[in-house]
């Protein structure tokens, strides 16, 4: 894997010369396609920021520290239940909480790998065919969790934890039939699964797993009627280490104007 990117960034170069100042033909897209095996993203990220801020200098938070009372609720059920929904408005730390207790387990042995599953469902507007392979197509829908998970772990050690499988990108449709033991599983956006979808999504769950699902039911992107998340959550909040963790504009952490458009949208 590393020897095809390493070919093609080889490639995208030469293509840069060829089509030189020169030259009338300029092609569409001269930043180099994003990929999470890109070491060298976030150093140049941590560079534009200011003289001597490179990776090596980067600091990573051990723990986390909830900022509201339902973020407090999710982490409390994170460590008791298996099985945990978040469920809520945008911009609460769902994803973030998720992922990051998600390292947490891996450090400190609880779990032997994370499985990140997201639909690759596009927001309104289709992307058409994506080139590459099954990792590369999946990329810009799984571009959150690796956000989050860079912001927790080094991009080196990502990289490394990934090639070693320690760290899997399982997408949703290759999911049926598997049994995941050992295994920390992060399901996000789920508003976007369809009933069935979940139902087999949770029928999944192994020994010693823990899964947490996020959504926000408001926000889906497909037809009416079709997201079965909130279903899905009224039928097994009830059943016991099973947790549901519903979040409210009050508990935003992004800009307070996020809390303000979810009012007024």
């Amino acid at each position: 894997m590393a020897k095809r990117t390493a070919r093609r960034a080889a490639r995208r170069m030469q293509e840069h010369v060829h089509y030189g100042e020169e030259s009338n033909v300029r092609r569409l897209f001269d930043e180099p396609q994003w990929s999470p095996m890109d070491e060298n993203k976030y150093d140049r990220q941590n560079q534009n920021r200011g003289p001597n801020r490179g990776e090596s200098d980067q600091k990573y938070r051990k723990n986390i520290r909830a900022q509201n009372d339902s973020q407090q609720k999710m982490l409390d059920a994170i460590d008791e239940d298996p099985l945990v929904f978040a469920c809520g408005a945008a911009g609460t730390g769902k994803t973030y909480l998720a992922i990051a207790k998600a390292v947490e387990a891996l450090d400190s042995g609880a779990v032997r790998r994370i499985i990140l599953s997201r639909p690759a469902v596009e927001a309104g507007e289709s992307l058409g065919f994506l080139p590459g392979d099954m990792e590369e197509k999946l990329s810009p829908y799984l571009r959150p969790l690796y956000d989050a998970l860079c912001d927790r772990i080094s991009s080196k050690r990502l990289k490394a934890l990934m090639a070693e499988g320690v760290i899997e990108i399982a997408p949703i449709a290759y999911m049926r039939g598997r049994t995941l033991n050992n295994a920390y599983i992060v399901i996000d956006e789920a508003q976007n699964c369809t009933y069935g979808q979940l139902k087999m999504l949770l029928t999944r769950l192994g020994w010693n797993s823990s899964m947490v699902v996020t959504g926000d039911p408001a926000q889906s992107d497909l037809l009416p009627g079709m997201s079965g998340l909130a279903d899905v959550v009224e039928k097994l909040e009830n059943i016991d280490n099973v947790s549901a963790i519903r979040f409210t504009r009050e508990d935003v952490v992004r800009h307070p104007l996020v809390a303000e458009m979810i009012d007024a949208l």
